[in-house]
Protein backbone atom coordinates (compact mmCIF):
# COMPACT_ATOMS: atom_id res chain seq x y z
CA UNK A 1 0.00 0.00 0.00
CA UNK A 2 1.36 3.49 -0.57
CA UNK A 3 1.77 6.31 1.12
CA UNK A 4 -0.03 9.06 0.48
CA UNK A 5 1.03 12.47 1.26
CA UNK A 6 -1.59 15.58 1.44
CA UNK A 7 -0.42 19.01 0.65
CA UNK A 8 -0.53 20.01 4.32
CA UNK A 9 1.75 17.37 5.22
CA UNK A 10 4.27 17.53 2.59
CA UNK A 11 4.85 21.60 3.07
CA UNK A 12 5.28 19.99 6.97
CA UNK A 13 7.79 18.35 5.28
CA UNK A 14 9.55 20.41 3.23
CA UNK A 15 10.14 23.14 5.95
CA UNK A 16 11.92 20.51 8.11
CA UNK A 17 13.92 19.46 5.82
CA UNK A 18 15.18 23.17 5.24
CA UNK A 19 15.40 23.85 8.90
CA UNK A 20 18.05 20.73 9.26
CA UNK A 21 20.61 22.07 7.62
CA UNK A 22 20.07 25.68 8.83
CA UNK A 23 19.67 24.80 12.31
CA UNK A 24 23.35 22.12 12.10
CA UNK A 25 24.88 24.69 10.57
CA UNK A 26 23.93 27.16 13.08
CA UNK A 27 24.90 25.11 15.95
CA UNK A 28 28.46 24.29 14.18
CA UNK A 29 29.59 27.42 14.02
CA UNK A 30 27.99 28.86 17.19
CA UNK A 31 29.44 26.47 19.03
CA UNK A 32 33.55 27.74 19.05
CA UNK A 33 32.14 31.45 19.92
CA UNK A 34 29.50 30.88 22.26
CA UNK A 35 32.50 28.94 24.51
CA UNK A 36 34.77 31.40 23.18
CA UNK A 37 32.51 34.63 24.70
CA UNK A 38 31.96 32.00 27.89
CA UNK A 39 35.84 31.84 28.42
CA UNK A 40 36.66 35.23 28.13
CA UNK A 41 33.86 36.31 30.52
CA UNK A 42 34.64 33.80 32.91
CA UNK A 43 38.12 35.39 32.78
CA UNK A 44 36.86 38.89 33.51
CA UNK A 45 35.38 37.44 36.59
CA UNK A 46 38.31 36.12 38.25
CA UNK A 47 40.85 38.51 40.10
CA UNK A 48 43.66 36.96 38.83
CA UNK A 49 42.15 36.08 35.36
CA UNK A 50 42.29 32.21 35.73
CA UNK A 51 39.31 30.21 35.28
CA UNK A 52 38.30 27.13 37.29
CA UNK A 53 37.92 24.11 34.96
CA UNK A 54 35.91 21.30 35.22
CA UNK A 55 35.22 17.78 33.40
CA UNK A 56 32.23 19.49 32.13
CA UNK A 57 33.92 22.82 30.95
CA UNK A 58 36.63 20.53 29.22
CA UNK A 59 34.56 18.43 27.44
CA UNK A 60 32.30 21.60 26.09
CA UNK A 61 35.81 23.24 25.30
CA UNK A 62 36.69 20.03 23.58
CA UNK A 63 33.51 19.76 21.06
CA UNK A 64 35.06 23.02 19.66
CA UNK A 65 36.15 22.04 16.06
CA UNK A 66 39.79 22.33 15.81
CA UNK A 67 41.89 24.45 14.82
CA UNK A 68 40.49 26.32 18.11
CA UNK A 69 40.72 30.11 18.62
CA UNK A 70 42.89 30.04 21.51
CA UNK A 71 45.52 27.98 23.50
CA UNK A 72 45.04 27.29 26.76
CA UNK A 73 47.47 26.56 29.99
CA UNK A 74 46.51 23.97 32.36
CA UNK A 75 47.92 23.68 36.18
CA UNK A 76 46.96 20.41 37.90
CA UNK A 77 46.10 20.78 41.60
CA UNK A 78 45.70 18.49 44.22
CA UNK A 79 44.53 19.87 47.68
CA UNK A 80 45.70 17.17 49.90
CA UNK A 81 49.43 17.17 48.39
CA UNK A 82 49.55 21.08 49.44
CA UNK A 83 50.67 20.20 52.74
CA UNK A 84 54.19 18.41 51.61
CA UNK A 85 56.71 20.97 51.23
CA UNK A 86 58.72 19.31 48.81
CA UNK A 87 56.14 19.71 46.18
CA UNK A 88 55.57 23.24 46.87
CA UNK A 89 51.72 23.30 45.10
CA UNK A 90 50.28 26.27 46.73
CA UNK A 91 53.99 27.93 45.85
CA UNK A 92 53.36 27.18 42.07
CA UNK A 93 49.88 27.85 41.92
CA UNK A 94 50.43 31.54 43.46
CA UNK A 95 53.31 31.54 40.81
CA UNK A 96 50.54 30.30 38.30
CA UNK A 97 48.04 32.91 38.90
CA UNK A 98 50.65 35.93 39.10
CA UNK A 99 51.60 34.34 35.19
CA UNK A 100 47.88 35.04 34.34
CA UNK A 101 46.93 38.45 36.11
CA UNK A 102 50.72 39.75 34.13
CA UNK A 103 49.56 38.47 30.61
CA UNK A 104 46.36 40.13 31.09
CA UNK A 105 47.77 43.21 32.55
CA UNK A 106 50.28 43.32 29.56
CA UNK A 107 47.37 42.36 26.94
CA UNK A 108 44.24 43.15 27.99
CA UNK A 109 42.19 42.21 24.83
CA UNK A 110 44.51 38.37 24.09
CA UNK A 111 41.63 36.17 23.46
CA UNK A 112 43.31 33.69 22.35
CA UNK A 113 45.32 32.33 25.82
CA UNK A 114 43.16 31.71 28.70
CA UNK A 115 45.01 30.07 32.02
CA UNK A 116 42.72 27.51 33.74
CA UNK A 117 43.49 25.16 37.07
CA UNK A 118 41.75 21.96 37.84
CA UNK A 119 41.62 20.47 40.80
CA UNK A 120 41.74 16.01 41.12
CA UNK A 121 39.21 15.67 43.53
CA UNK A 122 36.89 17.27 41.49
CA UNK A 123 37.65 16.56 37.99
CA UNK A 124 39.86 12.89 37.93
CA UNK A 125 37.74 12.47 35.09
CA UNK A 126 40.19 15.19 33.11
CA UNK A 127 43.26 14.13 35.10
CA UNK A 128 43.10 10.88 33.33
CA UNK A 129 42.29 12.18 29.90
CA UNK A 130 45.98 14.22 29.74
CA UNK A 131 47.43 10.92 31.55
CA UNK A 132 48.69 13.13 35.03
CA UNK A 133 49.97 11.02 37.20
CA UNK A 134 52.18 13.27 39.68
CA UNK A 135 52.12 16.91 40.46
CA UNK A 136 52.98 19.65 40.04
CA UNK A 137 51.97 19.54 36.18
CA UNK A 138 51.19 21.87 33.79
CA UNK A 139 50.32 21.53 30.21
CA UNK A 140 49.53 23.82 27.13
CA UNK A 141 47.23 22.62 24.57
CA UNK A 142 47.56 24.22 21.33
CA UNK A 143 44.53 25.04 19.26
CA UNK A 144 45.26 21.79 16.64
CA UNK A 145 45.40 19.27 19.65
CA UNK A 146 42.60 16.77 19.34
CA UNK A 147 43.95 14.08 21.94
CA UNK A 148 44.94 15.26 25.15
CA UNK A 149 47.54 13.30 26.03
CA UNK A 150 49.58 13.12 23.11
CA UNK A 151 49.25 16.67 21.67
CA UNK A 152 49.64 18.88 24.79
CA UNK A 153 52.66 19.93 25.45
CA UNK A 154 53.75 19.22 28.94
CA UNK A 155 56.17 21.56 31.19
CA UNK A 156 59.23 19.97 32.44
CA UNK A 157 59.06 19.84 35.85
CA UNK A 158 62.70 21.13 36.60
CA UNK A 159 61.83 24.29 35.00
CA UNK A 160 59.02 24.93 37.73
CA UNK A 161 60.94 25.71 39.95
CA UNK A 162 62.16 29.40 38.33
CA UNK A 163 58.50 29.70 38.89
CA UNK A 164 56.38 32.52 37.20
CA UNK A 165 59.10 33.65 34.65
CA UNK A 166 59.72 30.09 33.25
CA UNK A 167 56.22 29.65 32.57
CA UNK A 168 55.96 32.70 30.70
CA UNK A 169 58.97 31.73 28.98
CA UNK A 170 57.53 27.95 28.24
CA UNK A 171 53.99 29.88 26.97
CA UNK A 172 56.22 32.44 24.64
CA UNK A 173 57.94 29.11 23.14
CA UNK A 174 55.14 26.77 22.65
CA UNK A 175 52.37 29.17 22.07
CA UNK A 176 54.33 31.74 20.21
CA UNK A 177 52.49 34.28 22.02
CA UNK A 178 54.34 37.48 24.08
CA UNK A 179 53.46 37.30 27.99
CA UNK A 180 55.42 40.30 29.05
CA UNK A 181 56.94 41.30 32.18
CA UNK A 182 55.88 39.52 35.43
CA UNK A 183 54.63 42.37 37.69
CA UNK A 184 55.31 40.97 41.29
CA UNK A 185 53.39 42.73 44.49
CA UNK A 186 56.17 44.77 45.78
CA UNK A 187 57.54 42.74 49.10
CA UNK A 188 55.92 46.15 51.45
CA UNK A 189 53.00 47.38 50.66
CA UNK A 190 51.82 51.13 51.31
CA UNK A 191 50.31 50.82 54.47
CA UNK A 192 53.66 48.94 55.96
CA UNK A 193 55.53 51.36 54.38
CA UNK A 194 53.30 54.77 56.20
CA UNK A 195 53.82 52.20 59.19
CA UNK A 196 57.21 52.24 58.81
CA UNK A 197 57.67 56.25 58.82
CA UNK A 198 55.05 57.11 61.56
CA UNK A 199 57.22 54.95 64.20
CA UNK A 200 60.17 56.48 63.08
CA UNK A 201 58.99 60.25 63.51
CA UNK A 202 57.39 59.01 66.53
CA UNK A 203 61.28 57.27 67.71
CA UNK A 204 63.25 59.69 66.42
CA UNK A 205 63.91 61.94 69.12
CA UNK A 206 64.81 59.22 71.05
CA UNK A 207 67.06 58.27 68.54
CA UNK A 208 68.28 61.36 67.84
CA UNK A 209 69.18 60.94 71.48
CA UNK A 210 71.57 57.81 71.06
CA UNK A 211 73.05 58.70 68.36
CA UNK A 212 74.77 61.57 69.34
CA UNK A 213 75.82 60.07 73.05
CA UNK A 214 77.20 57.43 71.33
CA UNK A 215 75.06 54.61 72.88
CA UNK A 216 74.27 52.69 70.24
CA UNK A 217 74.58 49.53 68.74
CA UNK A 218 75.65 50.94 65.34
CA UNK A 219 78.70 52.06 67.78
CA UNK A 220 80.23 48.26 68.46
CA UNK A 221 82.69 47.11 66.22
CA UNK A 222 81.50 43.88 66.77
CA UNK A 223 77.94 44.50 65.05
CA UNK A 224 79.68 45.62 62.16
CA UNK A 225 81.80 42.90 61.89
CA UNK A 226 79.06 40.17 62.36
CA UNK A 227 76.97 42.65 59.45
CA UNK A 228 80.06 42.66 57.23
CA UNK A 229 79.96 38.87 57.59
CA UNK A 230 76.10 38.39 56.97
CA UNK A 231 76.65 40.93 53.63
CA UNK A 232 79.15 38.89 52.60
CA UNK A 233 77.27 35.64 52.47
CA UNK A 234 74.22 36.83 51.47
CA UNK A 235 75.58 38.03 48.50
CA UNK A 236 78.17 34.80 47.10
CA UNK A 237 75.59 32.57 48.11
CA UNK A 238 72.87 33.70 45.52
CA UNK A 239 70.08 34.56 48.77
CA UNK A 240 68.79 37.53 46.74
CA UNK A 241 67.98 35.42 43.62
CA UNK A 242 66.18 33.58 45.64
CA UNK A 243 64.06 35.68 47.74
CA UNK A 244 63.32 37.10 44.38
CA UNK A 245 62.46 33.75 42.56
CA UNK A 246 61.06 32.40 45.79
CA UNK A 247 63.58 29.31 44.89
CA UNK A 248 62.48 26.12 46.87
CA UNK A 249 65.14 24.75 49.28
CA UNK A 250 64.93 21.41 47.52
CA UNK A 251 62.85 19.66 45.06
CA UNK A 252 61.67 16.09 44.20
CA UNK A 253 63.17 14.12 41.34
CA UNK A 254 60.75 13.29 39.32
CA UNK A 255 62.54 10.07 37.50
CA UNK A 256 62.53 8.83 41.60
CA UNK A 257 59.59 10.45 43.98
CA UNK A 258 61.20 9.26 47.14
CA UNK A 259 64.56 11.61 46.70
CA UNK A 260 65.56 14.95 47.07
CA UNK A 261 67.28 16.87 44.86
CA UNK A 262 69.20 19.87 46.44
CA UNK A 263 71.77 20.69 43.21
CA UNK A 264 70.12 21.48 40.19
CA UNK A 265 72.15 20.82 37.01
CA UNK A 266 71.99 23.39 34.13
CA UNK A 267 72.37 26.99 34.10
CA UNK A 268 70.05 30.01 35.10
CA UNK A 269 68.87 28.96 38.32
CA UNK A 270 69.88 27.56 41.62
CA UNK A 271 67.92 25.92 44.39
CA UNK A 272 68.00 27.43 47.63
CA UNK A 273 70.70 24.51 49.44
CA UNK A 274 72.79 24.80 46.59
CA UNK A 275 73.47 28.69 47.27
CA UNK A 276 74.14 28.59 50.92
CA UNK A 277 76.52 25.52 50.37
CA UNK A 278 78.60 27.62 47.89
CA UNK A 279 77.99 30.71 49.84
CA UNK A 280 79.71 28.97 52.84
CA UNK A 281 82.57 27.87 50.76
CA UNK A 282 83.42 31.46 49.93
CA UNK A 283 82.81 32.60 53.39
CA UNK A 284 85.53 29.88 54.58
CA UNK A 285 87.87 31.62 52.12
CA UNK A 286 87.09 34.85 53.12
CA UNK A 287 87.22 34.16 56.93
CA UNK A 288 90.54 32.44 56.74
CA UNK A 289 92.60 35.39 54.46
CA UNK A 290 90.91 37.74 57.22
CA UNK A 291 91.99 35.93 59.84
CA UNK A 292 95.76 35.40 58.60
CA UNK A 293 95.83 38.95 57.69
CA UNK A 294 94.61 40.29 60.46
CA UNK A 295 95.09 37.92 63.52
CA UNK A 296 98.38 35.50 62.10
CA UNK A 297 100.58 38.31 61.79
CA UNK A 298 100.23 39.53 65.32
CA UNK A 299 101.50 35.99 66.65
CA UNK A 300 105.37 35.67 67.39
CA UNK A 301 105.89 32.28 66.70
CA UNK A 302 106.94 31.87 63.18
CA UNK A 303 106.33 28.23 63.29
CA UNK A 304 102.13 28.74 64.72
CA UNK A 305 102.43 30.86 61.67
CA UNK A 306 103.77 28.71 59.23
CA UNK A 307 101.76 25.84 59.87
CA UNK A 308 98.20 27.89 60.50
CA UNK A 309 98.96 29.75 57.07
CA UNK A 310 99.65 26.45 55.64
CA UNK A 311 96.49 24.80 57.10
CA UNK A 312 94.12 28.24 55.98
CA UNK A 313 95.91 27.63 51.95
CA UNK A 314 95.23 24.24 52.23
CA UNK A 315 91.36 24.42 52.88
CA UNK A 316 90.75 27.81 50.74
CA UNK A 317 92.38 25.55 48.45
CA UNK A 318 89.93 22.76 48.55
CA UNK A 319 86.56 25.24 48.95
CA UNK A 320 87.52 27.14 45.92
CA UNK A 321 88.01 23.55 43.90
CA UNK A 322 84.35 22.49 45.24
CA UNK A 323 83.24 25.68 43.58
CA UNK A 324 85.05 25.01 40.42
CA UNK A 325 84.22 21.23 40.34
CA UNK A 326 80.41 22.46 40.84
CA UNK A 327 80.41 25.33 38.12
CA UNK A 328 81.61 22.42 35.57
CA UNK A 329 79.23 20.27 36.83
CA UNK A 330 76.10 22.50 36.25
CA UNK A 331 77.07 24.33 33.12
CA UNK A 332 79.50 21.51 31.41
CA UNK A 333 82.39 24.46 30.71
CA UNK A 334 85.79 23.74 32.48
CA UNK A 335 88.08 25.78 34.29
CA UNK A 336 91.79 24.84 33.57
CA UNK A 337 94.90 26.20 34.60
CA UNK A 338 98.03 27.38 32.07
CA UNK A 339 101.53 27.41 33.46
CA UNK A 340 103.86 30.08 31.73
CA UNK A 341 105.92 28.17 28.74
CA UNK A 342 108.93 29.35 30.22
CA UNK A 343 108.07 27.28 33.23
CA UNK A 344 107.98 24.28 31.45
Amino acid sequence: MAISTTPTSFFLIAILVLLVPINHSFSSSSNGGDIHSELTDLRSQSPTGVIHLSDQLLRRILTVKTPRPFNFVIFFDAKQLHSKPELSLPTLKDEFNLLSSSFYTNNPENVKLFFFTIEFQESQTSFALFGVNSLPHLRLIPPSAIDLKKDSIQMDGSDLARLAESMAEFVEAKAKINVGPIHRPPMISKKQIMGIVALGLVLSPFLVKKIVSGDTILHDKHVWMAGSIFIYFFSVSGAMFNIIRKMPMFMVDREDPGKLVYFYQGSGMQLGAEGFAVGFLYSIVGLLLAFMIHVLVRLKSRTVQRVVMLFALFVSFWAVKKVIHLDNWKTGYGIHAYWPSSWN
